[in-house]
């Protein structure tokens, strides 16, 4: 069978689920997001661009509604044993297979919580669930009661995550010697992805960032590629992935001489980091982390060049991106436990001079000080 983790591992996850269930008084709950049903079931497939959702009772059955391509994809991966296909057809609404299900699962007027914030569930099926479930049931938004959950890692999960940082080094050990003058983002690029292929890892969520000169500041993938020249910035992130685990990082490397604007980003994106690292701890919230970022920029006149966010959870996730809900952002309450995987980065983007400068890696936390899971250090790189 494929599945990264035994049984014990996905019991002791289910247990977790139902006693939230229960403490949120829900008979049942509807997964839309695959990272949910990976979480709980191992079920592993890119299957949720279409309809589908798993059905959990608060008694602690599943059933899984899919289409038949998932069929076999559910019974090797998972630990769903009860599965129904809808079927393809002109003008099918497998929302009104969705109500029928719940019907015989003996769930009509009950409570039911909906995953509805998830790449899994598009706004027409929204509205195709609302319309068949209103009058049905006691519906409401449960989008973040398994993401929560699964803030906090277990051992096992911690492996993957510390696997994952491993590719992650070794893609960068990869891809670092390939940058110079005249060298080519798609050899770079190349390189990176490489190696978290043939180290054994997987296919990120989202597709790895590369941008020289003046794409150096851009923060999303594009396509397109060029060549670096003799005096250059360039800025790669990417993620180490083992059982779609990942572990994210960030780097601006600088080609030739480097200016004197690119040392002072560089002093301020370093200082951000170590600033984060006190308070990467608990007793800690997630809003006290973007404090700290946003402290040490804004002391040193960066507030326009800075993000409005400086990290977030990582864990398992699919495509379409690699970011949990849970961001560091201001104001956010959530509080900081140990055995949290959290992705830290400083993004300095100076539009008017053209200079940019990043630093990021994630971190494990502990009862006391973080741990970073890279064994790169946060030094100012030049080639």
């Amino acid at each position: 069978m494929a599945r990264h983790f035994n049984e014990s591992e996905f019991s002791a996850r289910r247990e977790r689920l139902l006693e939230k269930m229960a403490a949120e008084k829900l008979d049942a709950m509807l997964l839309f997001a695959q990272e949910s049903m990976y979480w709980l079931t191992g079920f592993d497939t890119f299957g949720y661009c279409f309809f589908q959702t798993l059905v959990v009772k608060a008694d602690g059955s599943m059933t899984l509604l899919t289409r038949s391509p998932d069929l076999r994809q559910a019974k090797h991966t998972s630990t769903i044993e009860n599965i129904v296909v809808w079927v393809d057809r002109m003008n099918a609404d497998p929302t009104t297979d969705l109500r029928n299900l719940l019907s015989d699962l003996d769930l009509l007027g009950a409570r039911i919580g909906i995953e509805y914030d998830t790449h899994g569930m598009t706004g027409r099926v929204a509205r195709l669930l609302d319309n068949q479930l209103t009058n049905f049931a006691q519906i409401s938004d449960a989008s973040y009661l398994v993401s929560d959950l699964r803030l906090v890692k277990s051992p096992a999960e911690i492996e993957r995550v510390v696997e994952a940082a491993r590719l992650a080094d070794d893609a960068f050990d990869a891809a670092l010697p390939l940058i110079g003058p005249e060298a080519d983002e798609s050899a770079i690029l190349a390189a990176l992805q490489h190696a978290v292929l043939a180290g054994g890892g997987d296919y990120s969520a989202n597709e790895f960032v590369i941008g020289s000169g003046p794409d150096a500041l851009l923060c999303r993938y594009k396509s397109g590629r060029r060549k670096l020249s003799a005096t250059d910035q360039i800025t790669l992130e990417w993620a180490g992935v083992s059982a779609h685990y990942h572990a994210p990082m960030l780097r601006t490397i600088l080609i030739g001489e480097v200016s004197a604007r690119h040392r002072e980003l560089y002093a301020a994106a370093a200082e951000g980091m170590k600033a984060i690292e006190q308070v990467l701890r608990p007793g800690y919230t997630f809003g006290d982390l973007f404090d700290a970022h946003a402290r040490t920029m804004d002391e040193r006149g960066l507030t326009r060049h800075r993000f409005n966010a400086c990290g977030y959870s990582v864990g398992a996730r699919f495509s379409p991106s690699w970011m949990e809900h849970q961001m560091f952002h201001a104001g956010n309450p959530q509080e900081i436990e140990p055995n949290m995987t959290l992705f830290v980065h400083m993004i300095i983007m100076d539009s008017d001079r053209e200079a940019a400068m990043t630093l990021g890696q994630t971190y494990l936390t502990t009862e006391t000080a973080p741990r970073a899971l890279s064994r790169h250090p946060l030094e100012l790189i030049a080639v």
